[in-house]
């Protein structure tokens, strides 16, 4: 570079005139612009051993001499000379650097040139993508003939895949996105539209589909009930009757709800009234016991199962004496074991006011003999067809589980049966026609009905009907004669069984 240069400045003397000519072209612009003013370069002179150097003044009124030099050889015999250049330089780093920003600029510009051509491509792509599907659109719309769901799933993939694509150009576009933006909103509206379009089927064609799949669903259902023990159902008995030879089997828990009071009052008792003269419109009452799992202090009582299913119309009563989840209710009075002692007490729901207290002869109480994983649960009240009866121990019966009938409006025991079973070895208890039924735990997931004693005739035995339950835990059954159903207090959850009986023969 610095040889080139040389060679230059050698032109330049040889051209002073025409450099001359330069300056007159170009007044504005100054010599010393051009080159840097300690610029030293050597060069090649020939045979000349000195000479001097001139050009015009700036002015151009004259000529100014650069410098005067002399030569040496070097080793090799070869001249050389050293020339000191005045401040009028030229700017040649200047100019490089600007050329180099120029170059770097220009590269910019194409790489963003092509970019913008590329995404005016894509939006092309996409508007026809959008043309087309609201033409197929505007035809389903329209059409008479029905469409199926085949369409509508196609049409929601094309959809999804021009959202996606959308998304990747919004995250690429650098610059104004209003073009990207408006096709976003375009597209969101077809899903809309989409989605309207499939609910307003006009032949109901996907309706039905859907309902033809979910029957087919529950016949898959009924099918694979079949190896899990579930006999065909026989015709049930008559309400409030007891034409049948016992409880042979049981249905699958339906979960009505979560007690009133929450998840936290895991024991308690629910189920409804039962009056012979009105067998099928008696009050529903859910009876949740405090947190200690002991005291009854408050229950509810509801017209309809809707009302007790949507919290509504409810009367909330309080007592202060009801102890454990041994709660039944009968001819519109709940018997409870009163708290402490050995008593029973009856209770009119109307007027939440006791009306009768009596103590049941000999009974163990305050947990001596209650159920296994439920306390204070050693009086357990029942109802069936016949009326009202307790279940209990005392210690004379070492344990063994007692049932007497109670006479409802004294209290007064009527008759009284003692059974080998165990009373602390069972889960829990209930009365049906007569028959004590009597449950234990197999898992956190399963009892069994595995024991009953017939008052009518004496005899007791072993049965092992399975009763899948939601929660762990048993706290209290009841059974309802009229609706044939078992109502189970379950670690705070209200569970409906349909009982299955077997069929009398004719």
């Amino acid at each position: 570079m610095r040889l080139s240069f040389c060679f230059l400045l050698v032109l330049l003397s040889l051209l002073g005139p025409a450099v001359g000519d330069l300056e007159a072209v170009t007044p504005g612009l100054s010599t010393t612009s051009f080159l840097q003013p300690d610029f030293t370069p050597s060069f090649i002179s020939g045979s000349r051993s000195g000479s001097s150097f001139s050009t015009r003044s700036s002015s151009g009124s004259g000529t100014q001499s650069f410098s005067n030099f002399t030569g040496s050889k070097d080793d090799h015999g070869t001249c050389m000379c050293s020339v000191t250049l005045p401040d009028t330089t030229f700017p040649v780093e200047r100019v490089e650097r600007l050329e180099f920003t120029a170059h770097i600029l220009s590269e910019k510009f194409q790489k963003e040139l092509s970019k913008v051509k590329e995404y005016v491509h894509l939006i092309s792509i996409y508007e026809k993508k959008l043309v087309n599907l609201t033409v197929r659109v505007e035809i389903m719309e329209k059409d008479s003939i029905s469409y199926t769901e085949l369409d509508f799933e196609l049409i929601k993939l094309e959809v999804k895949e021009m959202e996606k694509l959308i998304i990747r150009l919004k995250d690429g576009f650098s610059g104004s996105s209003e073009i990207v933006d408006q096709l976003e909103v375009e597209i969101r509206n077809m899903t809309l539209l989409v989605e309207k379009l499939e609910t307003l089927d006009r032949n109901n064609v996907l309706a039905i589909r859907r309902n033809v799949l979910a029957l087919k669903n529950k016949l898959k259902e009924c099918e694979a009930s079949k190896s899990e023990n579930t006999p065909v159902v026989p015709p049930a008995p008559a309400p409030g009757t007891c034409a049948h030879g016992g409880v042979v089997n049981i249905s699958r828990p339906f979960v009505v709800q979560l007690n009133w009071r929450g998840f936290s009052y895991k024991y308690g008792a629910w189920g409804r009234d039962y009056s012979p003269e009105n067998p099928d419109k008696g009050l529903y009452w859910v009876a949740p016991l405090n947190t200690d799992g002991r005291l009854l202090e408050y229950y509810q009582l509801h017209n309809t199962m809707d009302d007790l299913q949507l919290y509504r119309y409810a009367k909330q009563y309080r007592i202060t004496y009801g102890q454990g989840g041994g709660t039944a209710v009968y001819k519109n009075n709940m018997y409870v074991n009163w708290y402490n002692t050995g008593n029973i007490a009856k209770v009119n729901l109307t007027t939440n006011a006791v009306s009768v207290t009596q103590n049941l002869p000999y009974a163990a109480y305050n947990n001596r003999f209650s159920y296994a994983n439920v306390g204070w649960q050693d009086i357990d009240l029942a109802v069936d067809e016949s009326g009202l009866w307790v279940i209990y121990s005392t210690e004379s019966s070492t344990g063994n589980i007692v049932i007497s009938k109670l006479n409802d409006t004294t209290l007064l025991v009527l008759n009284t049966w003692h059974t080998k079973q165990y009373k602390p070895s069972v889960s829990n208890a209930f009365m049906v026609c007569g028959v004590l039924y009597a449950t234990r735990t197999l898992n956190t997931r399963t009892e069994e009905i595995f024991y009953y004693y017939d008052t009518n005739t004496g005899k007791e035995g072993r049965l092992s009907i399975v009763m899948q339950k939601m929660q762990e835990n048993v706290q209290s059954i009841n059974y309802h004669p009229f609706d044939q159903k078992l109502f189970v207090y379950n670690d705070g959850y209200l569970l409906n069984y349909d009982l299955i009986f077997k069929q009398e023969p004719h």
